[in-house]
Formats: C-alpha cells, structure tokens, sequence
C-alpha cells in the first residue's frame, strides 16, 4: 500500500476527535494519581492540540502518555530525542539498493516514526525534544502547521484524523540540550509536571513491592524524596529511585538473612544504606563546589530517614540509632 494518497483532497487533513472519557479512564487504572494533568492532556488531545510535557525525569510522562493512547485506541510511536535524530531517521528514507535497481518509488521508501504515526494516526511521542537539532524540529513544526508532510522523491504524506505529537523536555538538565523555539510552544499545549507528593510516592512504590514491609518501604520514599531538598544537590532522584532502593534492599535482606523494617536493627542498617547508595547515588548530582562525595551525602539522608518515633518491636530497644 502507498503511503502517500494520490487521491488527497486539496485542503490541509483535519484533526479527528479522540475519546476523551475512554483516555481518562484507562489512564485512572494505570496512573497513580495525575489527575488533573490526565484530564488536561486528554482534553487537549481530544481537541486535536498537540502538547508538550516539561518536567523533571521519573514523573510519569511516558507511562501516563501510554495509558492515553491505549485509552483513545491509537499507536504510539516513540522517539527518543538526541542530537543524532536527523531529518532523515525521523521521516525514512528509500532503500539505496533498491534505488539502484528501481530508481526512487514509493514501494521502496522506509518509513521512519513521523511517517508511520502520521499514516497509522498514532500519537508520536518525541522525547527529550529540547535535545532534537534545529533542522528537525523544523520538521516537526512543518507538521503542526499543517498536518501534512512533503517528503523528497515521495510526495505528500498527510496525517491521518487521530495522530498527534506529543513532546517532551526536561528543563532540569541543560547538558546536550539547546533553547526551545518559541515557535513549538506556539503550535502546543503545555502542560507543566512535578514530583507527585509523598502519599502517591509510597503508592507508587507499594504497587510494585506490596510485600515489603510498610514502614522500609515508607522510610525508603522518604529518603528519595530528601534528595531533592538537600543543599548540597543539584539534581534529586525521582521516585524511580525509591523503587530500585526498595527491590535492592529486598534482595539483600533475604541473601544476608535480615529483616526490613522502618528502624532496622544495628546488623540490619547497613542492608539499608547499601541498597540506598546503589538506587540513588547514580541518580543524584552534586553541586558544584561540593566538599563531600555523593556517596557521603546519600548515607547520611538514609541515615536521617530512620523514624525518630518507633522503636523496635524485637527488643532491640535503641539499637537501631547506632
């Protein structure tokens, strides 16, 4: 089948309506919390808006994203944003051994994932779009304005009634990463994320790790959470952190045979202060000038997040605080 349609009216393709309420809920079954911003991206999607998500990393953009477009019954083509994404990986481009032999046909273009959302009406996801060189956003750009793409030796590629872009950046990181174009945030709905707040944390993590006990798993959230307050860090983990720091702990609990609790026991903490510098220590950077190792900083929030007013319920009295 051609991917371009040589029967195409001559108006610029329209923006068909998504299910906004069907987004919402597959969203509300797969999504801790978010709601306002499911019900924000879901209405602008439904509109037929493109959007762009800016925030932190580990907030849930993508899978909230993914839960949306399974809702709304499209594809989602998903592009990670770097300064290789050319032009041409973003569009496709014909097969040179083919060409050889056919010269340029449409049988022999290789569709890359702008062409293959706008074709299928996938939702294309463009990650880290901050990241993307100038040349192809302007691609980008070209298909918000019009809803059509114009590919050399192909022809016009219009996009079908559900595709939409969504984008995203991390304004916290400017390594690699250049000046958004007034011209995106034109042509987008913005929708602004931050770190959910410590009750939906702990549910996000208690999700995955139902079965570890209540009170590590609490004392692990907070711990990550510290890391984004403390003076000396530049950047803080997200709550991805408090799930690795969870599972590691797990692990080495049951290979040194140590129970977890909210105050482990003395010959317990350091199980917790292992599996706290293993999840978070890769996630966290310092700030320039730092006196200390992130190694340092990080077994000190651990330490700090034990619970000032449980003791333990094995007769270990205080023993924990060493």
């Amino acid at each position: 089948m051609s991917l371009v349609d040589p029967g195409a009216a001559p108006g610029l393709p329209a923006a068909g309506r998504l299910p906004v309420r069907a987004m919402i809920d597959a969203s509300r079954a797969r999504v801790v919390g978010r709601v306002r911003e499911s019900e924000v991206i879901a209405a602008a999607l439904a509109a037929g808006r493109s959007v762009l998500l800016e925030g932190p990393p580990g907030t849930g953009k993508t899978t909230l994203l993914r839960a949306l477009a399974e809702g709304a019954g499209a594809g989602l083509e998903l592009v990670e944003g770097n300064a290789e994404l050319s032009p041409a990986r973003l569009v496709g481009h014909h097969d040179p051994s083919r060409v050889l032999t056919e010269d340029y046909r449409p049988e022999n273009f290789v569709p890359g994932p702008l062409v293959r959302a706008l074709t299928s009406g996938a939702l294309l996801y463009v990650e880290e779009v901050n990241r993307v060189p100038e040349e192809t956003l302007n691609v980008l750009l070209g298909v918000l304005s019009e809803r059509r793409l114009h590919v050399p030796r192909l022809g016009i590629v219009d996009a079908a009634p559900s595709f939409r872009l969504v984008a995203a950046m991390n304004p916290s990181d400017s390594v690699g990463t250049g000046r958004i174009t007034p011209a995106l945030y034109d042509r987008s709905c913005r929708v602004g994320f931050v770190h959910q707040d410590a009750d939906e944390e702990t549910a996000i993590v208690r999700r995955d790790h139902g079965v570890v006990d209540a009170g590590f798993l609490e004392r692990a959230v907070r711990a990550t959470r510290a890391t984004r307050a403390h003076p000396e860090l530049r950047l803080g983990s997200s709550v991805r952190g408090a799930l690795d720091l969870v599972a590691v702990a797990a692990s080495l609990a049951e290979l040194r045979d140590v129970g977890l609790a909210g105050r482990l026991a003395a010959g317990a903490e350091s199980t917790g202060t292992d599996a706290a510098l293993a999840a978070l220590t890769g996630r966290v950077q310092l700030l320039e000038g730092s006196t200390r190792t992130v190694e340092e900083v990080v077994a000190e929030l651990w330490a700090a997040s034990a619970p000032v007013d449980e003791q333990s319920g094995s007769g270990d009295g205080d023993a924990g605080k060493a």
